[in-house]
């Protein structure tokens, strides 16, 4: 099983800008703690803080997960897939999810598969908001949307396509698995 390193990915952007910790938190506005958990791969970001530092960088989110070649195709077999666990909010609190990158070694692509698992309940629900556009399919089980000022059910086999620059947050409405395919285009 392969393991993407986010972190020291994005140390390696952030150092060949010799940019501090504290220059990357005034630009995307995270704590410079939350940013040191992330490049010493003590926590995984959420999709909404890792497309934010991306876009901050000037690379897809694509580039934390791609491997050094490139191909005009990709296969990646279940197998191959790396679970992103300890997805966790700037204050310390879990997401409620945790999610897998379903393309890894195409580069320069222009939009970012991910099969993320809702497998908890959470207090916080605080939206986030990134650049680009995202889709959302269910796969399995029943999640609620918040978008803006909506709360919208989704029930298996229902999708949603929306701006991302929307506030948005997927929470899952009972204790139940939820299991969703999200596409994110920057």
């Amino acid at each position: 099983m392969q393991e993407y390193n986010i972190g020291a990915k994005i140390r390696e952007l952030r150092t060949a800008r010799k940019l501090t910790l504290q220059d990357v938190s005034n630009e995307t506005g995270f704590s410079t703690s939350l940013l040191s958990q992330i490049e010493n791969n003590n926590i995984s970001p959420p999709i909404a803080t890792l497309s934010r530092i991306a876009n901050f960088f000037q690379v897809r989110m694509g580039h934390f997960f791609a491997e050094e070649e490139e191909c005009s195709f990709e296969v990646l077999r279940s197998s191959e897939r790396t679970v992103i666990p300890k997805v966790i909010s700037e204050d310390g609190s879990s997401h409620g999810y945790f999610f897998e990158s379903l393309s890894v070694r195409k580069k320069n692509k222009k939009m970012d598969p991910f099969l993320l698992t809702l497998n908890e309940q959470v207090a916080n629900t605080c939206t986030y908001s990134h650049n680009g556009e995202e889709f959302i399919f269910i796969m399995q089980g029943k999640a609620e949307l918040l978008l803006d000022d909506q709360r919208i059910l989704l029930n298996e086999g229902d999708s949603v396509y929306f701006d991302s620059n929307l506030k948005h947050r997927l929470l899952s409405v009972d204790c139940d698995e939820v299991k969703v395919l999200a596409v994110v285009v920057r």
